[in-house]
């Protein structure tokens, strides 16, 4: 069987963000500055609250887990539980979130919203809409040879 390389990409695409989340928990302050997450997170980690760490830990797991699935789909490693459906679940989270954050932040003025830039939630929502593709043409390819293989 030909391996999944769109699923094989999509995995290294989550791996990175979840070492990336990872990497802002050692760069403290100003690295959740960087990467967007806000300065209320920032002063946070700079005050030495443990809850920028808890909830920047609990997003890397999330993708990590998401990469993990990805492998799976590809073929790479075991086939993880309810493979086909965490695939779609993921690949909608990440297209949902991109075309979202690329439309939402000029519809409103929400505080929620507007804590960060509107330069973080494009660059933020294209990586997010290239991560879903990836996800998206990778699952659809399983699918398809899935289907043939019957």
């Amino acid at each position: 069987m030909k391996q999944n390389r769109f699923l094989i990409a999509a995995s290294a695409l989550s791996f990175i963000a979840s070492l990336l989340h990872v990497a802002c928990i050692f760069g403290g302050p100003d690295w959740y500055r960087f990467f967007g997450a806000g300065e209320q997170m920032a002063k946070l980690a700079q005050q030495g609250s443990t809850y920028p760490t808890y909830v920047t830990l609990t997003i890397a797991v999330i993708i990590a887990l998401w990469g993990l699935y990805a492998l799976s789909g590809a073929g790479v490693i075991l086939k993880l539980p309810l493979l086909k459906t965490a695939l779609v679940l993921i690949t909608a989270i990440y297209l949902v979130r991109g075309i979202a954050g690329l439309i939402i932040p000029f519809l409103t003025t929400s505080q929620i919203i507007h804590h960060n830039s509107i330069k973080f939630w494009i660059i933020s929502s294209i990586i997010c809409c290239i991560y879903g593709v990836f996800y998206l043409f990778g699952t659809l390819k399983l699918w398809r040879t899935k289907m043939y293989q019957r």
